[in-house]
This record gives structure tokens, sequence and C-alpha cells, in this order.
């Protein structure tokens, strides 16, 4: 995830970054382009996405039957029950996107785990998203931790302003991003005949 997740993200901000700029991004005098450019060489380097997704579904996911993924979601189900806690309804909101994002989550480690052997083909169809959809419930649940410590007093008498946009990013994050984590699991689940659909000579 640290490598194929982030990596993808960089190359996603990094156009965002040509785009505001307008045709002025496109340009070399504004750098923009180049940090572009720099970004898209991180998906490839040590191993592309697709590379580290196949190894995210065989020998981190497949392999143990999804326990290491289940633990991880377990660790994301505690995170939600501190924010349903709080008596912040950014909170509240936050943890109710994050419990759909993982139980999304959870649904296409139980198809991982229960087709490997038997259909591996429909597995490994949909190692890009499940890659994705990991790193963004990952980030979403580290969104949310931080969003816990923004909340207390201490972060507060600290600089009140800072903390209300990590409380801010946090929410935009889990409304807007985590939102799609039901998408990709149907996806996931559901297209990996597709995927495949096409024979050799279509090509």
């Amino acid at each position: 995830l640290v490598k194929g997740y982030s990596t993808e993200m960089s190359l996603e901000v990094t156009s965002l970054g040509v785009q505001v700029h307008g045709g002025m991004g496109f340009i070399e005098e504004t750098g923009a382009a180049q940090y572009y450019r720099d970004a898209k060489i991180l998906t490839i380097y040590e191993g592309t996405t697709a590379i580290q997704a196949n190894d995210l579904v065989g020998r981190k996911t497949a392999r143990d039957g999804g326990q290491a993924a289940r633990a991880i979601a377990a660790q994301v189900e505690k995170t939600e029950a501190e924010l349903l806690a709080s008596p912040s309804d950014d909170a509240k909101a936050v943890a109710l996107r994050l419990k759909a994002a993982r139980e999304a989550y959870l649904d296409v480690v139980d198809f991982i785990a229960g087709q490997a052997k038997g259909d591996p083909n429909a597995v490994y169809a949909g190692s890009v998203p499940y890659l994705m959809l990991a790193g963004n419930l990952v980030a979403g649940w580290q969104l949310g931790r931080s969003l816990l410590v923004a909340l207390t007093p201490e972060a507060q008498a600290q600089d009140a302003a800072f903390m209300q946009a990590k409380v801010a990013t946090a929410r935009f994050y889990a409304e807007h991003i985590l939102v799609k984590a039901g998408a990709t699991r149907d996806a996931i689940v559901g297209g990996a005949a597709s995927v495949t659909a096409l024979p050799l000579e279509a090509f």
C-alpha cells in the first residue's frame, strides 16, 4: 500500500497541480509539468502498481485466508467506535462513512479468500482496484484518528484553526472519497468476468 497506493495518489495530486495552473501548468516555466512527470515514474519504479497489487492479493491476502487484512479492518472498527463515542457531529459523520468503506473492503477480502484457488483470474482481475480500495480505507482511518486528536482540548489550545482544518479535511475525505468504496467493491466482486471477456484475437 505504501508503494502502490501512495505513488498513484502522487500522480493524481500532481495532475491536479497541472490542471489548476491551466495552460501555464502544461508548459515548463511553472515547473508543474516536471512534478507530474516525476510522479509518473514512481508508479513504475520498483514494481509497477499492478505488480504491487498482485502481491497484495496473492501474498498478503489470499495466502493467509485474509487474516492480516481482517486484522487491519478490526483496527479500523476500533477507531469507528471512538469516533461514534465523540460528541462531535463531524466525528460521527466520518465514522458512518468509515464503517461503510470497511464493510466494502471486507466483502472484497472475503471474495479474494474464497475465490483465490477456484477462480484466480477473477480475483486478480480486480487487484489494482483492491489496492486502491484498501489504500483509501487506511487513509480514511488515519484521518479519522487525526480528527480525534484535533478535537482534544490540548490540541485546540495549541492551534484551534489548524485543528479545525484537520477536522474539516477528515470529513471531506469521508464524504467524497470513502463513499466510493461500495462502487469499487461492486466492480471487483461482480465485474471480474467483463475484464477477461474479450478473446486474445480481439486485440
